[in-house]
């Protein structure tokens, strides 16, 4: 799939993409206040997205030769709904916001949920991502705020085996 809009074009994202895509993961982290957070190595997003096994898919915004822009999915299911897409990440780097490069990766998104014949896309927005949601909010989403993102991370799956 390859779209190109203004100066910038939406394409699907491949091995040789990762150490970007991982630049602008660490953009994210730093922009979320969470700069050591970024765990992940280049070879292992390479081989969870391009391996034998992919566990995600992505999309890269490229403005000439450089990526300025990623969205990375992949599968879940719903009890309530059935097969769904979740977008982990949709980011732009920042010097590229607000030209539509973040609106051309969400309609990239769209359109592969829509042909995977998926009954949802969903996500999460940092509460105090303004920006972010009035973006989202903009495209017709829906920003539920009675609902809590609930995690265990590592530490916190080793502390809960230890106690079972």
């Amino acid at each position: 799939m390859f779209v190109t809009i203004m100066k910038y074009t939406i394409r699907e994202a491949n091995r040789s993409d990762i150490p970007a895509i991982l630049g602008l993961v660490q953009e994210l982290a730093e922009y979320e206040k969470e700069p050591e957070a970024v765990e992940v190595s280049v070879a292992q997003m390479q081989e969870d997205g391009f391996g034998s096994d992919p566990k995600f898919h992505c999309f890269v915004a490229e403005k000439g030769s450089d990526i300025i822009g990623m969205a990375l999915v992949y599968p879940r299911y719903s009890t309530w709904k059935g097969e769904v897409l979740h977008l982990e990440d949709l980011i732009i780097t920042e010097t590229e916001r607000g030209g539509g490069a973040g609106t051309a990766l969400l309609n990239a998104v769209v359109k592969y949920g829509n042909s995977l014949g998926v009954k949802r896309i969903s996500w999460e927005v940092l509460d105090w991502n303004d920006p972010a949601i009035d973006f989202y909010e903009s495209k017709g989403a829906r920003v539920m705020r009675d609902w809590d993102v609930v995690q265990l991370d590592e530490e916190g799956i080793k502390n809960y085996i230890d106690r079972i």
